[in-house]
């Protein structure tokens, strides 16, 4: 993060390493897991919930920028990070998400790139996008953009049915569009802001 004046956590050299995570704080410094709705509850050991952190390593704030800073900053010396992860019960932290990315459907959190994971499981899945769509009764749903592997073919039924077998039934996205490209940076990560490009409406299975 251009935030911190260098890394924050890390697995260490000596002792347990969990691939997956992102390690432990570095010593000095500290990190907890906070509601991502209301950052002043604490969440228990394995909830999904904001990174926040605390250390010599975080700035003072944003040039020239306060209100920026106050976005960023919490009392106590506590910066939001905007990231979404877990804790387990030694103290590793594992990011889910990105906090901009969560999609709120009927008061459920929904992380997009779980169910990326998830969907590119699936043996006909080439790459998969999870972006939000407005609904009026849940507030937000998740439609999934998916790129098929050369040669195979999914309906989107069977990629719905995929996902109810490894998601809670409100993860689980409500609307399937099968596309040629998923926008993405030139490192391959998703563009998930660009998806209303390529969305053509559909709201459906």
């Amino acid at each position: 993060m251009t935030e911190l004046a260098g890394a924050a956590t890390a697995n260490p050299y000596y002792g347990d390493n969990k691939p997956g995570t992102i390690g432990l704080v570095y010593p000095g410094s500290e990190a907890k897991i906070v509601s991502a709705e209301d950052p002043t509850v604490d969440l228990e050991i394995g909830d999904e919930g904001e990174f926040m952190f605390r250390g010599p390593l975080v700035m003072l704030g944003y040039y020239k920028n306060e209100e920026a800073t106050r976005d960023a900053m919490a009392s106590g010396g506590w910066m939001h990070t905007g990231d979404i992860a877990t804790q387990d019960e030694d103290g590793y932290f594992t990011i889910v998400d990105r906090k901009k990315d969560m999609i709120l459907t009927a008061g459920y959190n929904v992380y997009p790139a779980e169910l990326e994971r998830v969907i590119c499981g699936h043996p006909s899945v080439a790459l998969a996008a999870v972006g939000r769509l407005e609904d009026e009764a849940r507030g937000e749903l998740a439609k999934a953009y998916i790129m098929l592997k050369p040669g195979t073919q999914a309906t989107g039924q069977e990629i719905v049915d995929f996902c109810r077998q490894q998601l809670a039934a409100y993860k689980v996205p409500r609307a399937v569009q099968f596309v040629d490209s998923v926008p993405q940076t030139s490192s391959g990560k998703i563009m998930r802001r660009l998806l209303t490009d390529i969305d053509d409406g559909s709201r459906g299975i």
